[in-house]
């Protein structure tokens, strides 16, 4: 029976799993994440989130020690050494005799669609397209941030609103259910670019409307109809993208869509399927099979998925440290 530690790292939080093989119970830790690889001192915040995490799965009386960890890290894409410095570490801070980094983009993708090649629409606050072929071929399509990519995300859909609810404010634009919507959620319209950047992360505060936005399209509102249109035009336009670069093998490839903004439900899915299908069999909508802890763990275990290029791998040559010390985890990004 084979164990493995499998990791999900991303700015937001850490959580692994520590496995001991089919019809086993998973012990599951979480903590706070860091800030991405590619970060000033990435490395030494995602050592320390991977530690904290993983620390108390192998402190567990009973266990069996792993064979290997695999951590899927926001950031790895980018900074493929800083990938490679990661599983440097971590291999002198856990009993594993393999160590093994990657995006988290990749992992999402393994677990969505179960380890196969496909595409992969991963949509938030951000928005990216990861497409895989069958013969590794690899794509990613935007997931560029909010200010020059992310189209059709949680914080273009939120900023959307919030311009138009300002411009019927000015007497600009439409009439728009979003005015009062904004004020319920902001307060005074004339305070509301103070409100959106106060937190220091306007996209993902922005991104908070994106749910009213939504609800006033299944209002009937007209405004926020259009937006919620042509966000799902714009992710659809990248999913069409990433399978067009991307080896198929044979049909239409596998499309899963995953991400919190799949919770707008029909006035987002509704038009964004509509504009996959319209667009031929190139893709074939799927529900996901997994997240990406199942991703995380599938890689760690199969060495020949088509995500195996993309896997950073070291094995150790000397003999096992004992388990880590408790961390403390690093503060929240």
């Amino acid at each position: 029976m084979t164990s493995v530690v499998a990791v999900d790292l991303g700015k937001t939080g850490c959580r692994a799993v520590l496995w001991h093989g089919p019809g086993s119970s998973p012990s599951v830790s979480s903590v706070a994440g860091a800030p991405g690889l590619a970060a000033p001192d990435g490395v030494t915040v995602a050592r320390a989130a991977v530690r904290a995490a993983v620390g108390p799965l192998l402190r567990e009386p009973g266990g069996v020690p792993p064979e290997s960890v695999l951590v899927g890290a926001a950031g790895a894409a980018s900074a493929p050494a800083a990938a490679r410095a990661l599983a440097d570490v971590l291999l002198e801070d856990l009993p594993v005799r393999d160590a093994a980094v990657t995006s988290d983009a990749v992992t999402a993708h393994a677990g969505a669609l179960g380890g196969r090649g496909g595409v992969v629409l991963a949509i938030g606050t951000g928005s990216v397209a990861v497409g895989i072929g069958a013969d590794g071929t690899y794509a990613r399509v935007d997931g560029w941030g909010p200010l020059l990519g992310d189209d059709g995300s949680g914080a273009r859909i939120g900023t959307a609103g919030l311009r138009a609810a300002l411009r019927a404010h000015d007497g600009r634009g439409p009439a728009t259910s979003l005015l009062n919507a904004a004020a319920g959620l902001f307060g005074d319209p004339e305070r509301l670019p103070a409100r959106v950047g106060r937190d220091g992360n306007p996209a993902r505060t922005a991104a908070s409307f994106a749910p009213e936005v939504a609800r006033a399209a299944d209002a009937g509102d007209v405004v926020a109809s259009a937006i919620v249109r042509d966000a799902a035009a714009d992710l659809a336009e990248t999913v069409l993208a990433a399978a067009g670069r991307i080896t198929p093998d044979g049909g239409p490839l596998p499309l899963a869509v995953t991400g919190g903004l799949t919770g707008l439900g029909p006035a987002l899915m509704v038009p964004l399927t509509d504009a996959i299908s319209g667009a031929g069999s190139r893709v074939r909508l799927m529900s996901p099979l997994g997240d990406p802890l199942d991703g995380a763990r599938l890689l760690a275990l199969d060495r020949a998925t088509p995500h195996a290029r993309l896997v950073v791998r070291v094995r150790r040559t000397s003999p096992h440290p004992p388990p880590p010390t408790p961390a403390t985890p690093p503060a929240r990004a």
